[in-house]
């Protein structure tokens, strides 16, 4: 089976950190967004292989644009299956 990784994103409210349910949400919508992503490119997510980062803002190097400012982001890196996923490469803060 070819399989790589991709990245998902979702971007919320600073002032929440701290709110579990909050955060919750947001992984949920990263993991949306990884999989929405995914069937762009033709390709399935493996949902058990979801492993998400929390990014306080101002602690990362990558420049998210205004979608970012003042908020927190998180990532969610997932699995995608299929054919073609071994060209995907979750480097960086896109998918390649």
């Amino acid at each position: 089976m070819n399989a790589n990784t991709i990245f998902g994103w979702a971007f919320g409210d600073s002032a929440r950190d701290a709110d579990e349910e909050y955060l919750d949400t947001l992984r949920d919508d990263a993991l949306k967004n990884a999989r929405q992503d995914a069937a762009r490119q033709g390709v399935q997510i493996d949902p058990g292989t979801a492993v998400f980062t929390l990014v306080p803002e101002g602690h990362s190097l990558i420049d998210a644009g205004e979608s970012a400012r003042g908020r927190i982001t998180v990532r969610c890196t997932v699995q995608v299956v299929g054919p073609g996923a071994e060209e995907f490469r979750a480097e960086g803060p896109m998918n390649g």
